[in-house]
């Protein structure tokens, strides 16, 4: 394997080294509505984030109108078919340009997640800078050889993957010369708890593939993606909602404008901490013995009655202190002396 540590989507490097980047997904978030999506790319924006993400996908392209127990939806959307929720959340694709206008003029990346051929061959027209494959998609392996073919980076989250079918996915990434690919961690919970995130696994990710790793979040609040970043993500992937009383199929479980400031604000800071392993190579002033009375000339040094180990450091260290008791001053020492070997004997 031989991709690259550091990659760029839209002109932003990505990897090790740099600054988190943060996608704010819409997903469903749009409610149907074109001026909301457009709100939601500018408040993305407006909160720091990296980048927005669509998906262009309809009910039909993901599954069929089918009513059969097999195509009910689970977890948080159970009670509903698939054919129906899919129809519901999904977004026009006659939406994207003008959207991509609006990020555009906003100055922040728009890219997308494509479900299918057709939808890949229509935003390959529209000059996509990436996309991103949700972890259902993982182990389409024609699917992902025909996104892999487009020559653009790549973000592939992991979802319910098993190793083995993580490692087949990227396989044929490395067949197709993919350099530009990112793993993101995911538990596809909605929303996920905590007990299910298992932070580690992202630093697993980065060892076993050799590439770039993140973490896609959909747990609530923002303490858990902030905390990927010391984990190893260097990528942050989350819904966005201008407000959670907007309802939505994604609503529930996505981040407000405060949630993902949070996020962008926490993560730099984060990343900015993590640094390198470093141990302090000069001695810092901690403690010292220093004289807690004025001492004269011949008199014994005591400790606990004329000097003491005390705060702050300079003088002679701690360490010493058995070695200093008993001994005598060879001149006299003022109150707060911060003791040193050539006001004693011997």
């Amino acid at each position: 394997m031989a991709f690259k540590q550091q990659f760029k989507i839209d002109g932003c490097s990505i990897g090790d080294g740099n600054p988190p980047y943060i996608i704010a997904e819409m997903s469903a978030n749009h409610g149907n509505d074109l001026n909301t999506a457009i709100e939601i790319i500018r408040k993305a924006k407006e909160c720091g984030a990296n980048a927005i993400k669509i998906q262009t996908y309809t009910a039909d392209t993901l599954t069929m109108n089918c009513k059969t127990k097999a195509f009910e939806a689970k977890g948080a959307w159970e009670g509903l078919y698939l054919y129906d929720l899919y129809s519901d959340a999904s977004m026009p694709w006659e939406w994207t340009k003008d959207l991509q206008k609006v990020a555009k003029e906003e100055g922040i990346t728009l890219f997308s997640s494509p479900f299918d051929f057709s939808s890949v061959d229509f935003l390959e027209k529209l000059n996509m800078p990436a996309y991103k494959i949700a972890s259902p998609e993982m182990i389409d392996l024609p699917f992902l050889r025909r996104v892999a073919q487009t020559g653009k980076p790549i973000i592939m989250s992991t979802g319910g993957a098993t190793l083995s079918q993580i490692s087949e996915a990227v396989a044929s990434m490395v067949e197709e010369n993919v350099k530009d690919l990112a793993i993101l961690k995911c538990t596809s919970e909605y929303p996920a708890p905590p007990s299910k995130i298992n932070l580690k696994t992202i630093q697993k990710l980065k060892d076993i593939f050799k590439c770039t790793a993140g973490f896609s979040d959909h747990t609530l609040g923002s303490a858990i993606p902030i905390a990927s970043v010391a984990l190893g993500a260097s990528i942050i992937e989350k819904h966005f909602i201008i407000s959670r009383d907007d309802e939505t199929a994604d609503s529930f479980f996505s981040a407000t404008p405060n949630e993902l400031k949070a996020i962008v604000n926490g993560a730099k800071m984060v990343q900015e901490a993590i640094g390198n392993i470093r141990f302090p190579i000069d001695n810092n002033p901690q403690r010292s013995l220093i004289a807690i009375k004025e001492i004269k000339q011949g008199e014994q040094l005591v400790n606990g009655e004329n000097f003491r180990s005390l705060r702050p450091g300079g003088g002679i260290e701690p360490k010493y202190l058995d070695i200093v008791n008993k001994r005598k001053a060879i001149k006299n020492i003022e109150l707060g002396t911060l003791l040193s070997w050539d006001l004693l004997e011997g």
